[in-house]
């Protein structure tokens, strides 16, 4: 481990498995605590090294990594399930000692990763107050904005006369009075619950208004829609496949959606998007597809069908590629609504019939809609969702629209939209373009200028193509408005442009911590968020 040596550390142990939980005659520790980077971190984990393991002197691997400043090494342990909230030497978490080393990086990955920024050492110190007290270099003020941004308290320490940390009431503190795993506690103590309550009691159940969740698409920036879901269900104290009637989503929300029906963890999820991220998105666009499908086939099973789970109603949207003009298609585990409709085109050969839902593989559909053109090949006749409706909140609305409309003689199953709640990947800053001009050259100098006019252009139609935060936001909203349906859209400003495919685990915890900063903001929708429940 100290000579950063991986292969070596594969032969030991393929040689002797037990030395993975060999113990050093020093510390205690195994050898998961002397790792120095992410490929060892990650060989050891997988080969089943216990990754919240406390050595000789009471600390984690997490710890120690901490204290050396190893930021890739600690988001190797935090992505393979590292408890953020684990007590070291004085009772200090990982989140303790970032704060002593003034490590940014570390810091934003640890809260974002469910540290408790309230938690106190055996000093009674809070995170908040170590950094206040320890900060002194260039970064101090960076820091404590920071911490504020999203809550963290500076408490003072315990007077002797002081009741027991666990029964003290906080103080005043900087910032916020909520921390970024309980940004909505507060919220309890002003919910309006009157409303879904009195609908419970009041009507029967066919009077009861639905749900519904609606998830972009966004490749690796599904993370962002996974971070405001792990908010909602730590205030709901639910799961979210019970907040929610209808799932609709595109591409990686799309995932998301049937992750949520099959009632996958939150939590797991972000782990498992961030240990997969190196897998699919390697080499070249555009990359194998083999990886993305054995993930698929692994979280969902290779023979699971879309009915083999009723609730809650989940759409997948995707695009039938094999017909031009393109058309959007929903992959459903329930039976599509049988209305009739006049067909969009006239057609001059005979399609291949869709697979119905009750033989529908959930793995394919899921590949179906993650899709994305240049990115990954089609699977079969199918592309992106995001291509048609990379925000599914219109097409979610029509579907269920045409669904109530199918239930002819059977009102008393038709249910009013009650809320629409859309939750976007991101919103990169608005840039300048300089050109969009393409044109025939005649010298050098207007080759070079058309060229960069045609990248933009080409840059521009698929943004267009693929937007969800703008006119689609907007007709969404005042469609819900015209039929008296509560709308919540959240969608966090990001600071620079995260692709599709990054893999940088530092640009993907600062997108991550400016969600969880733009979810303490969000005042309204958590002054809703009541009727979800």
């Amino acid at each position: 481990m100290k000579c950063l040596s991986c292969s070596c550390a594969e032969e030991i142990l393929k040689a002797d498995p037990s030395q993975l939980q060999a113990r050093d005659a020093v510390y205690g520790g195994t050898p998961l605590h002397w790792t120095k980077t992410a490929e060892l971190g990650r060989m050891l984990l997988e080969c089943g090294c216990d990754v919240n393991y406390l050595s000789g002197t009471g600390e984690s691997a997490l710890h120690i990594l901490t204290k050396k400043g190893r930021f890739e090494a600690a988001m190797v342990l935090l992505t393979h399930g590292a408890n953020a909230n684990l007590k070291g030497q004085d009772g200090n978490t990982a989140l303790h000692l970032a704060m002593k080393m003034d490590h940014m990086d570390l810091i934003k990955a640890l809260i974002v990763f469910g540290a408790d920024v309230e938690i106190y050492n055996d000093l009674g110190e809070t995170p908040g107050l170590i950094a206040a007290r320890t900060s002194k270099g260039p970064n101090r003020k960076i820091l404590l904005d920071l911490l504020c941004s999203v809550g963290v308290q500076r408490c003072h320490p315990p007077s002797p006369s002081s009741p027991p940390i666990t029964n003290r009431n906080k103080p005043k503190g900087i910032g916020n009075d909520s921390s970024p795993q309980l940004f909505l506690t507060s919220l309890t103590t002003h919910l309006h619950f009157l409303p879904f309550t009195f609908l419970s009691i009041i009507f029967p159940p066919s009077f009861r208004m639905d749900r519904l969740l609606c998830l972009d698409g966004g490749g690796i920036k599904g993370l962002v829609l996974i971070q405001m879901l792990i908010a909602l269900e730590k205030e709901a104290g639910r799961p979210t496949r019970e907040l929610f009637d209808w799932v609709a989503g595109t591409s990686t929300g799309g995932i998301l959606a049937l992750a949520i029906v099959h009632g996958k963890s939150m939590e797991y999820l972000r782990c498992l998007y961030f240990r997969m991220k190196e897998r699919v998105f390697k080499g070249s666009r555009p990359y194998e597809s083999a990886p993305l499908e054995d993930f698929l086939k692994t979280e969902f099973g290779e023979n699971i069908k879309m009915t083999d789970v009723r609730f809650p109603r989940v759409m997948v949207t995707s695009v039938l590629a094999d017909r031009h003009p393109g058309e959007l298609h929903i992959f459903r585990n329930y039976d599509p609504p049988s209305i009739q409709k006049e067909p969009s085109y006239a057609t001059t050969a005979n399609f291949k019939p869709l697979t119905i839902p009750q033989e529908q593989l959930v793995w394919r559909a899921a590949r179906s809609s993650g899709a994305a053109p240049t990115y990954f090949r089609p699977m079969g006749r199918f592309l992106d969702g995001g291509l048609l409706a990379n925000n599914p909140t219109l097409d979610a609305m029509t579907e269920i629209h045409q669904y109530n409309k199918a239930l002819k003689g059977h009102e008393g199953d038709v249910k009013k939209l009650g809320i629409v709640v859309s939750l976007g990947t991101g919103k990169p800053p608005q840039v300048v373009v300089n050109s969009v001009d393409v044109f025939r050259p005649s010298n050098p100098l207007e080759l070079a200028k058309s060229f960069v006019g045609a990248k933009e252009l080409g840059k521009m139609l698929v943004d267009c193509c693929t937007d969800s935060d703008g006119c689609a936001v907007d007709r969404a909203s005042a469609w819900c408005e015209m039929i008296d349906t509560l709308y919540h859209r959240l969608s966090p400003q990001l600071s620079q442009e995260v692709m599709l495919d990054e893999v940088s685990d530092a640009v993907l915890v600062d997108m991550l911590w400016e969600t969880q900063m733009y979810l303490v903001t969000e005042v309204e929708f958590r002054e809703n968020l009541s009727l979800l429940y």
